[in-house]
């Protein structure tokens, strides 16, 4: 990732961090005293993330209204759609969505980010200081250092993932990308895959681009499992046996089983 190199070409993020709370030494007794809010998906503080993104929009774009190509619930939802409203205003989804799939990225990839980030005895400030140095080193966009910046104060940094999961379903749906989770026992044939992937495109209608995404589990004994846009399919061979089963317990039902 572009963002995890950077870094990683410059200032190791353990010494950025450890840099940043050195300069801001915190007694036991305040460290204890310290408990960062938590963000729940019941959270509901996309109203001040909405002001601080709009704070830093242009003049021009503050009042330019932008329709959310999904609906998204929960604190993880709301959060997204705020930066999903500011990154559009100000012309930079691409952009906001790369830095920020990367900055998660990088979170997986380094230790001490990522215990920081979940550390709760980190005071608010020194979360912030630590992302505004971060960001200002990698070249954040506004809309990003911002949305950073928000979540360190409020303690929702350990909650990016989440987060940034809803944004890119955001962004999907905005480029018109339908996600298509197929389950199979092993990897569809080439000839399959195709096959499902242009009669998805024909149930989708035209102006929608599938995006096949394959997950392997032998526990469905075979056939498939289709799931897109909250909907679900259940071709598995499990399923039929315990649809069998269920008929085959109650004799009401046997005359079906043998049309």
């Amino acid at each position: 990732m572009a963002f995890a190199n950077r870094l990683r070409s410059t200032l190791p993020l353990q010494v950025l961090v450890s840099k940043v709370l050195r300069s801001e030494p915190l007694s036991a007794a305040a460290q204890r005293a310290v408990v960062s809010p938590t963000l729940s998906q019941n959270n509901n503080k996309s109203d001040e993330l909405s002001r601080n993104f709009n704070s830093i929009s242009s003049e021009n774009n503050k009042d330019k209204k932008v329709k959310l190509p999904l609906v998204l619930f929960g604190g993880y939802g709301k959060y997204a759609s705020a930066l999903y409203i500011a990154a559009t205003k100000t012309n930079s989804l691409d952009k906001v969505e790369s830095e920020i799939l990367d900055f998660v990225h990088s979170i997986k990839n380094t230790p001490e980010l990522s215990q920081f980030t979940k550390d709760p005895s980190v005071p608010a400030h020194s979360r912030v200081k630590a992302m505004e140095a971060i960001s200002a080193q990698a070249e954040h966009s506004d809309i990003t250092t911002n949305f950073l910046a928000v979540l360190a104060e409020h303690g929702g940094l350990n909650h990016v993932e989440g987060i940034a999961k809803k944004f890119v379903e955001l962004t999907m749906a905005h480029k018109g990308i339908v996600e298509v989770n197929v389950t199979s026992v092993i990897p569809l044939p080439a000839d399959e895959e195709k096959e499902l992937k242009e009669t998805m495109q024909e149930i989708l209608g035209q102006g929608k681009t599938v995006k096949l995404q394959q997950k392997i589990n032998p526990g469905i004994l075979g056939g498939l499992v289709v799931e897109f846009q909250q909907k679900m399919v259940d071709m598995s061979i499990r399923t039929r046996a315990r649809q069998m089963e269920r008929y085959l317990r109650d004799p009401r039902h046997w005359g079906d089983l043998l049309v």
